[in-house]
Protein backbone atom coordinates (compact mmCIF):
# COMPACT_ATOMS: atom_id res chain seq x y z
CA UNK A 1 0.00 0.00 0.00
CA UNK A 2 1.27 3.46 -0.90
CA UNK A 3 2.21 5.67 2.04
CA UNK A 4 -0.06 8.69 2.34
CA UNK A 5 1.27 12.22 2.67
CA UNK A 6 -1.09 15.02 3.69
CA UNK A 7 0.18 18.47 2.75
CA UNK A 8 -1.85 21.34 4.17
CA UNK A 9 -1.75 24.45 2.04
CA UNK A 10 -0.61 22.17 -0.76
CA UNK A 11 -1.91 24.04 -3.78
CA UNK A 12 0.76 26.69 -4.15
CA UNK A 13 4.33 27.62 -3.33
CA UNK A 14 6.17 25.42 -0.87
CA UNK A 15 3.17 23.13 -0.43
CA UNK A 16 2.81 22.47 -4.15
CA UNK A 17 6.54 21.85 -4.57
CA UNK A 18 6.43 19.46 -1.60
CA UNK A 19 3.45 17.57 -2.99
CA UNK A 20 5.26 17.08 -6.29
CA UNK A 21 8.46 15.92 -4.61
CA UNK A 22 6.69 13.48 -2.31
CA UNK A 23 4.74 12.04 -5.23
CA UNK A 24 8.03 11.47 -7.05
CA UNK A 25 9.23 9.58 -3.97
CA UNK A 26 6.29 7.20 -3.97
CA UNK A 27 3.72 8.85 -1.70
CA UNK A 28 0.04 9.17 -2.46
CA UNK A 29 -0.46 12.86 -1.85
CA UNK A 30 -3.52 14.57 -0.43
CA UNK A 31 -3.40 18.25 -1.36
CA UNK A 32 -5.30 20.29 1.19
CA UNK A 33 -6.53 23.77 0.31
CA UNK A 34 -8.81 26.37 1.81
CA UNK A 35 -9.64 28.87 -0.94
CA UNK A 36 -7.71 28.16 -4.16
CA UNK A 37 -9.44 25.06 -5.51
CA UNK A 38 -8.10 25.39 -9.05
CA UNK A 39 -4.44 25.41 -8.00
CA UNK A 40 -4.90 22.48 -5.62
CA UNK A 41 -6.71 20.40 -8.21
CA UNK A 42 -3.96 21.14 -10.73
CA UNK A 43 -1.31 19.91 -8.30
CA UNK A 44 -3.40 16.84 -7.47
CA UNK A 45 -3.80 16.01 -11.15
CA UNK A 46 -0.07 16.43 -11.73
CA UNK A 47 0.84 14.17 -8.82
CA UNK A 48 -1.91 11.58 -9.16
CA UNK A 49 -3.20 12.65 -5.78
CA UNK A 50 -6.39 14.13 -4.39
CA UNK A 51 -7.38 17.71 -3.58
CA UNK A 52 -9.47 18.11 -0.42
CA UNK A 53 -10.83 21.40 0.86
CA UNK A 54 -10.69 22.11 4.60
CA UNK A 55 -9.98 25.04 6.87
CA UNK A 56 -7.55 23.26 9.17
CA UNK A 57 -7.98 25.97 11.80
CA UNK A 58 -11.38 24.40 12.45
CA UNK A 59 -11.22 21.14 14.47
CA UNK A 60 -14.21 19.55 12.74
CA UNK A 61 -12.89 20.33 9.27
CA UNK A 62 -9.42 19.13 10.20
CA UNK A 63 -10.85 15.85 11.48
CA UNK A 64 -12.93 15.36 8.34
CA UNK A 65 -9.88 16.02 6.18
CA UNK A 66 -7.84 13.38 7.98
CA UNK A 67 -10.71 10.90 7.85
CA UNK A 68 -10.84 11.37 4.07
CA UNK A 69 -7.12 10.51 3.84
CA UNK A 70 -7.12 7.27 5.79
CA UNK A 71 -4.05 6.60 7.98
CA UNK A 72 -1.49 9.32 7.23
CA UNK A 73 2.16 8.34 7.04
CA UNK A 74 3.47 11.87 6.63
CA UNK A 75 1.91 15.17 7.63
CA UNK A 76 3.34 18.43 6.30
CA UNK A 77 1.79 21.42 8.07
CA UNK A 78 2.19 24.25 5.60
CA UNK A 79 -1.16 26.07 5.67
CA UNK A 80 -0.57 29.78 5.07
CA UNK A 81 -2.15 32.12 7.59
CA UNK A 82 -2.38 35.69 6.31
CA UNK A 83 0.15 37.86 8.15
CA UNK A 84 -0.67 41.00 10.11
CA UNK A 85 2.04 43.61 9.66
CA UNK A 86 2.46 46.72 11.77
CA UNK A 87 4.29 48.09 14.79
CA UNK A 88 3.29 46.64 18.14
CA UNK A 89 2.48 50.12 19.43
CA UNK A 90 -0.43 50.44 17.00
CA UNK A 91 -1.27 46.94 15.71
CA UNK A 92 -4.73 46.00 17.02
CA UNK A 93 -4.73 43.07 19.41
CA UNK A 94 -7.25 41.29 17.22
CA UNK A 95 -4.84 41.41 14.28
CA UNK A 96 -1.90 40.28 16.39
CA UNK A 97 -3.60 37.39 18.14
CA UNK A 98 -5.45 36.42 14.97
CA UNK A 99 -2.14 35.61 13.29
CA UNK A 100 -0.75 33.77 16.33
CA UNK A 101 -3.94 31.82 17.01
CA UNK A 102 -4.44 30.97 13.33
CA UNK A 103 -0.89 29.68 12.97
CA UNK A 104 -1.23 27.40 15.98
CA UNK A 105 -4.75 26.24 15.22
CA UNK A 106 -3.76 25.22 11.69
CA UNK A 107 -1.10 22.92 13.16
CA UNK A 108 -2.84 21.87 16.36
CA UNK A 109 -6.10 20.43 15.09
CA UNK A 110 -4.69 18.46 12.17
CA UNK A 111 -1.92 17.09 14.41
CA UNK A 112 -4.47 15.87 16.93
CA UNK A 113 -6.51 14.27 14.17
CA UNK A 114 -3.54 12.51 12.54
CA UNK A 115 -1.63 11.10 15.50
CA UNK A 116 -4.02 8.34 16.71
CA UNK A 117 -3.72 6.34 13.47
CA UNK A 118 -0.26 7.41 12.33
CA UNK A 119 2.11 4.43 12.00
CA UNK A 120 5.19 4.17 14.19
CA UNK A 121 7.40 5.17 11.25
CA UNK A 122 5.28 8.27 10.62
CA UNK A 123 6.69 11.73 10.09
CA UNK A 124 5.40 15.23 10.83
CA UNK A 125 7.00 18.38 9.46
CA UNK A 126 5.96 21.88 10.46
CA UNK A 127 6.92 24.63 8.03
CA UNK A 128 8.07 27.56 10.13
CA UNK A 129 10.28 30.47 9.16
CA UNK A 130 13.70 31.95 9.78
CA UNK A 131 11.69 34.99 10.91
CA UNK A 132 11.27 33.35 14.30
CA UNK A 133 14.98 34.06 14.90
CA UNK A 134 14.99 37.64 13.64
CA UNK A 135 13.68 40.99 14.75
CA UNK A 136 12.44 43.08 11.87
CA UNK A 137 10.20 46.15 11.82
CA UNK A 138 6.47 45.54 11.43
CA UNK A 139 6.69 41.74 11.81
CA UNK A 140 5.95 41.19 15.50
CA UNK A 141 2.82 39.12 14.90
CA UNK A 142 4.46 36.94 12.25
CA UNK A 143 7.63 36.41 14.31
CA UNK A 144 5.67 35.54 17.44
CA UNK A 145 3.43 33.13 15.54
CA UNK A 146 6.36 31.25 14.05
CA UNK A 147 8.21 31.12 17.37
CA UNK A 148 5.08 29.71 18.98
CA UNK A 149 4.83 27.11 16.22
CA UNK A 150 8.43 26.08 16.87
CA UNK A 151 7.68 25.64 20.58
CA UNK A 152 4.56 23.62 19.82
CA UNK A 153 6.54 21.36 17.49
CA UNK A 154 9.11 20.62 20.20
CA UNK A 155 6.37 19.40 22.51
CA UNK A 156 4.80 17.25 19.80
CA UNK A 157 8.23 15.77 19.08
CA UNK A 158 8.61 14.81 22.73
CA UNK A 159 5.12 13.34 23.04
CA UNK A 160 4.60 11.62 19.66
CA UNK A 161 7.42 9.06 19.89
CA UNK A 162 8.24 6.99 17.89
CA UNK A 163 6.81 9.31 15.21
CA UNK A 164 9.58 11.68 14.11
CA UNK A 165 8.59 15.35 14.31
CA UNK A 166 10.69 18.15 12.84
CA UNK A 167 10.52 21.79 11.80
CA UNK A 168 11.77 23.16 8.49
CA UNK A 169 12.45 26.89 8.66
CA UNK A 170 13.05 28.65 5.34
CA UNK A 171 14.16 32.21 4.79
CA UNK A 172 12.29 34.40 2.31
CA UNK A 173 11.10 32.11 -0.48
CA UNK A 174 10.26 33.11 -4.03
CA UNK A 175 6.58 32.07 -4.11
CA UNK A 176 3.35 33.35 -5.64
CA UNK A 177 2.22 34.47 -2.22
CA UNK A 178 5.25 36.72 -1.68
CA UNK A 179 5.39 38.08 -5.23
CA UNK A 180 3.51 41.29 -4.41
CA UNK A 181 6.09 42.21 -1.77
CA UNK A 182 9.11 41.56 -3.99
CA UNK A 183 10.81 43.85 -6.46
CA UNK A 184 13.98 43.08 -8.41
CA UNK A 185 15.82 45.36 -5.98
CA UNK A 186 14.48 43.49 -2.94
CA UNK A 187 15.34 40.13 -4.47
CA UNK A 188 18.86 41.32 -5.26
CA UNK A 189 19.30 42.59 -1.71
CA UNK A 190 18.07 39.34 -0.19
CA UNK A 191 20.30 37.27 -2.45
CA UNK A 192 23.27 39.45 -1.57
CA UNK A 193 22.76 38.73 2.13
CA UNK A 194 23.00 34.96 1.69
CA UNK A 195 26.09 32.77 1.57
CA UNK A 196 24.99 31.19 -1.71
CA UNK A 197 24.15 34.53 -3.31
CA UNK A 198 20.57 33.64 -4.18
CA UNK A 199 17.08 33.46 -2.80
CA UNK A 200 15.47 30.25 -1.62
CA UNK A 201 13.11 28.56 -4.08
CA UNK A 202 10.10 26.37 -3.20
CA UNK A 203 11.89 23.31 -4.60
CA UNK A 204 14.76 23.91 -2.17
CA UNK A 205 12.41 23.69 0.80
CA UNK A 206 10.50 20.76 -0.69
CA UNK A 207 13.71 18.75 -1.10
CA UNK A 208 14.53 19.11 2.60
CA UNK A 209 10.99 18.29 3.70
CA UNK A 210 10.93 15.21 1.48
CA UNK A 211 14.29 14.00 2.76
CA UNK A 212 12.98 14.15 6.32
CA UNK A 213 9.67 12.55 5.40
CA UNK A 214 10.92 9.64 3.29
CA UNK A 215 13.50 8.43 5.82
CA UNK A 216 16.57 9.70 3.99
CA UNK A 217 17.49 11.36 7.29
CA UNK A 218 16.48 8.50 9.59
CA UNK A 219 17.97 9.79 12.85
CA UNK A 220 16.62 13.33 12.61
CA UNK A 221 13.87 14.05 15.15
CA UNK A 222 12.97 17.09 17.18
CA UNK A 223 15.14 19.23 14.91
CA UNK A 224 14.65 22.66 13.40
CA UNK A 225 16.28 22.68 9.99
CA UNK A 226 16.99 26.03 8.31
CA UNK A 227 16.68 26.32 4.53
CA UNK A 228 18.00 29.79 3.93
CA UNK A 229 20.94 29.66 1.51
CA UNK A 230 23.07 30.76 4.45
CA UNK A 231 21.09 33.95 5.02
CA UNK A 232 21.23 33.60 8.82
CA UNK A 233 25.04 33.59 8.74
CA UNK A 234 25.19 37.05 7.20
CA UNK A 235 22.00 38.53 8.66
CA UNK A 236 22.46 41.47 10.98
CA UNK A 237 21.85 40.63 14.64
Amino acid sequence: MEPVALVTGGGRGIGAATARELARRGFRVVVNYHRDRASAEAVAAETGGTAVRADVRDPAEAAALVAACGPVTALVCNANIDPSFGPVRSLPWEAFIGKVEGELAAAYHVTQAVLPDMPAHGRIVYVSSLSADLTRPMTGAHTTAKAALDAFARHVAAEASPVAVNVVAPAAVRTEGSAAARTPEIEEALAGRSVLGRMVEPDDVAAVIAAVVDGSLPAVAGARIPVDAGFRVLAAP
